[in-house]
């Protein structure tokens, strides 16, 4: 097939149209790139992802990792598309010089990986993990920490791990009991078991840093007990090279049903004298500091869901526009030509909301990559603080939307092709089963909710809450200006209104009922604040083609533009609609989950 692996003129117009990536070269940092080499590190992406990770996807898919008792295997060709991204400096894109990156805006390196995504699935999950890890060393080690792990790690020779869930905890942290004592020499002896441990044990680099959640013997119960070391599977000589075993042995890997080629392990740690450990930050304050790689990694799956249903999207127009099958309802003649499936009203209805999913979500996902470079960079101090509030907020929309909304488009993308779409010859089914994984990574859809109703929303006096909608209530302003958008501006602000009732009846419940009934539909509240972010970011984008449009563009542009603003228009009066539904279950406080006993079922 010949569909591309992303929609590049899409790209183009979130980068550039909405979010003008281009103004960042006013900042201090990024002041020696430009739109030029923006584009040159995507297209050297584009390159590689088309040159190393594409002629192996179906291989690495089909050839899962195995264990052999004492080593981990994966195809080789791995390494070499892995080797070719850290060469490229990609691996590293948002670095700092020194620490051998390249300074780019994270959204610039979002687009560029997105390539990668497709065309290699989790292969590039190693990089991006390593990358997470080297920030939260950054933001929260010490100096000899950084120079001792993060440099190998910004190169490629090291790579990176979390290591939090334990057997009996799973989600629940405060549970963990891996433990860990401090020894004469300031650094600790851990002990204990982790597992779903992306990226544990492999051969793709010469060293796996693990950031291990533990508790230091006699520490406090619950998560204000929990502590975060670095625990790196080799220990190393005084002039940097790699030493002794460590001891974090793989007790095995796990088979999953999509992510085949990223290693998901039970990790046992320290069964004999301990692994050696060194701790990160102050004692006790783990979790706090593992907050900045989840957060981080929750955009990452958050764009994972996106990426995936573009790129199914992107397979199964390819596909409709060059199949032809039946006759319309209207042609009573057999001996007609066949039309493409693409005529169909019915195949247009699943095209269209896979449109209106995908571009949806990268928009949300690009959206919430620009928070986490304005936090950082933005001119005052006042506007990295804003950003600040408004990413802390958003974040469980961020990770949850794209990851939910991301596999009902690859559903479609599936069914669009009927019969070809659920055979590996062709790729959207991996797509799914990719993507199937996103809603459980980094924190449940229900975890999300509860994040969302029981902190982000009364969080500093709402503040993060109020934020967002004030965003959305700029764009309303904006979007008045033009006659063609005013049937959806008016529906944003009755949505905004259902919200804002929704969310004070909520927050009442919460406050005046059993609190497990309040919070028994949070998941319906997580989505519904999700569909209005997600309308929102419609609406901008229908601003942004409407003035284009009326600059009188190339054809090809005229019905790009028009393809944006009946996607709009299809989640308006498609989708949008439902929140209605929900916020009536939840201003009732309905009680039918809650009040199900187990012996019912």
């Amino acid at each position: 097939m010949p569909a591309t692996l992303m929609n590049e003129r899409d790209l183009e117009f979130m980068l550039y149209e909405l979010f003008d990536s281009e103004g960042l070269t006013s900042r201090e940092r990024y002041q020696d790139h430009d739109r030029q080499t923006f584009n040159e590190v995507i297209n050297t992406a584009k390159v590689i992802a088309e040159k190393h990770f594409l002629p192996i996807r179906q291989k690495l898919d089909t050839h899962q990792p195995t264990f052999d008792g004492k080593k981990v295997h994966i195809i080789p060709e791995l390494k070499t598309a892995i080797d070719a991204v850290n060469h490229s400096g990609i691996g590293s894109a948002t670095a700092d010089y020194e620490l051998g990156g390249m300074q780019l805006p994270p959204i610039i390196a979002s687009a560029a990986s997105s390539f990668l995504t497709v065309a290699g699935g989790v292969g590039m999950g190693y990089n991006m993990l390593t990358t997470a890890n080297a920030n939260l060393l950054q933001a929260h080690g010490s100096d000899e920490l950084i120079n001792t792990w993060v440099k190998p790690m910004r190169e490629g020779r090291f790579m990176g791990t979390m290591a939090m869930t334990e057997p009996g905890s799973g989600s629940s942290l405060g549970d963990l009991i891996t433990k860990a004592v401090k020894t004469d020499d300031g650094t600790y002896r851990i002990s204990g078991n982790k597992i779903y441990i992306s990226g544990g044990d492999h051969d793709l680099s010469d060293n796996i840093v693990h950031l291990v959640l533990a508790r230091i013997q006699g520490a406090p119960k619950g998560v204000k007990g929990i502590s975060l070391f670095v625990v790196p599977k080799f220990l190393l000589n005084d002039d940097g090279s790699i030493g002794a075993d460590n001891e974090v042995a793989l007790a095995g890997l796990f088979h999953k049903m999509g992510g085949r080629a990223q290693t998901s392990t039970a990790l046992s740690f320290g069964e004999k004298n301990g692994s050696v450990g060194y701790l990160v930050g102050e004692e006790h304050c783990g979790l706090k500091y593992m907050f900045h790689m989840m957060n981080e990694a929750r955009i990452m799956v958050g764009t994972s869901g996106a990426v995936l249903a573009v790129a199914g999207y992107q397979y199964s127009v390819d596909y409709a526009k060059n199949r032809p099958q039946g006759r319309l309802p209207s042609c009573k003649d057999p001996q007609s030509p066949m039309v493409n499936i693409i005529e169909h009203a019915d195949v247009k209805r699943m095209l269209l909301a896979q449109k209106a999913y995908a571009e949806g979500a990268m928009a949300l996902v690009l959206y919430g990559t620009q928070l986490s470079d304005d936090e950082h960079t933005a001119a005052t101090e006042e506007q990295r603080q804003y950003a600040h509030t408004l990413l802390d907020f958003l974040t469980p929309i961020i990770k949850t939307w794209p990851s939910e909304y991301g596999p009902k488009a690859n559903s479609l993308a599936i069914q669009v092709m009927g019969g070809h779409g659920y055979i590996n010859e062709h790729p959207v089914e991996m797509f799914y089963r990719d993507n199937r994984l996103n809603p459980i990574h980094e924190g449940t859809t229900g975890i999300q909710s509860l994040d969302l109703l029981t902190r982000k929303v009364p969080m500093n006096k709402m503040q993060g809450y109020h934020a967002t909608l004030n965003e959305m209530r700029k764009t309303l302003d904006e979007a008045k200006q033009y006659n063609g958008l005013q049937q959806m501006t008016e529906q944003l602000s009755e949505a905004l209104t259902t919200l804002s009732t929704t969310t004070e009846a909520v927050l009442s419940a919460m406050a005046t009922k059993n609190i497990d009934l309040a919070l028994s539909n949070s998941v319906k509240y997580l989505e519904l604040f999700g569909h209005v972010i997600i309308a929102w970011l419609w609406l901008k984008q229908s601003i942004v083609a409407t003035k284009a449009l009326a600059e009188q563009p190339h054809q090809d542009d005229v019905y790009f533009y028009q393809g944006k603003l009946q996607a709009a228009q299809y989640f308006y009066r498609f989708e949008l609609p439902e929140i209605n539904l929900w916020s009536q279950l939840l201003i009732h406080t309905d009680s039918t989950s809650f009040d199900m006993q187990p012996e019912w079922f």
